[in-house]
């Protein structure tokens, strides 16, 4: 393996399935301790089992990270059982609906950002706090999305999400790039994860997407996880504020 997290402590959000499991497999693969976050205590544990089974150490805990007390007791967890905190990959999200956004109530619409982008800061805030305190080179990947490179008709919600993830990024990189601290963010595009099932196992609409997609093809999670475990390592030490898109092409 190319790059190394040898010795160092990882946080990854929304880790029991998808982008976040794959990727808290191969950070464990590479040498960190993987601290595996997610709303279903049940399904990081599975992540964490998967990981201890190829020798790699991790633990399970369960947070929202739309609730700041879960969320900073999530980063006490980190650093109770390893020590400190060295990367994150804040991944945790949810799905966008297909829905003009006159028809969107404001409920719909703030459990959408509270998540996806309220959650994202919440996390970074109390992540950055940890990696202040502790000292010396420290990594963040943030878990944005194609479309929040644009607009997308019937996810507004969604796509105002994730253009603000990556205007956190580019804006805490900026805060950070004088102590050590980087920020990045990836940008999937169509991806086959447990949250896209019901596009990938739609033939229609899976081959509507595809068509648009110039690779013709989904994105494996493990693409991804490649993307931000080298995010994480020293390879990509001059990089921060980025935001890297992860998509096949699809934007261009």
């Amino acid at each position: 393996m190319k790059h190394r997290l040898d010795g160092r402590v990882a946080l990854v959000t929304g880790a029991g399935s998808g982008m976040g499991r794959a990727a808290s497999q191969l950070m464990a693969q590479a040498g960190a301790s993987v601290v595996v976050a997610d709303k279903d205590l049940a399904a990081a544990q599975q992540t964490v089992a998967l990981i201890e089974a190829a020798s790699g150490v991790a633990g399970a805990v369960q947070a929202d990270v739309s609730v700041e007390n879960e969320v900073a007791a999530m980063v006490a967890y980190a650093v109770d059982r390893y020590g400190r905190l060295d990367c994150a990959f804040n991944n945790a999200g949810v799905p966008a609906s297909d829905k003009s956004i006159e028809t969107y109530s404001l409920n719909a619409f703030n459990r959408t950002v509270s998540v996806n982008l309220t959650g994202v800061f919440l996390c970074m805030k109390h992540q950055i706090l940890q990696m202040r305190r502790q000292g010396g080179p420290a990594a963040i990947v943030n878990n944005a999305s194609a479309w929040g490179t644009g607009g997308w008709a019937g996810a507004a919600p969604y796509v105002a999400s994730k253009a603000g993830v990556i205007g956190l990024t580019k804006s805490a990189a900026l805060d950070l790039a004088g102590v050590g601290i980087r920020v990045n963010a990836v940008c999937p595009g169509l991806i086959a994860t447990p949250m896209s099932k019901g596009l990938v196992d739609d033939p229609a609409g899976a081959a509507m997407a595809l068509g648009k997609q110039p690779m013709g093809r989904f994105g494996q999670p493990e693409e991804v996880a490649e993307a931000v475990l080298w995010l994480c390592s020293d390879a990509s030490s001059f990089v921060t504020g980025t935001a890297m898109m992860v998509d096949g092409g699809w934007v261009i």
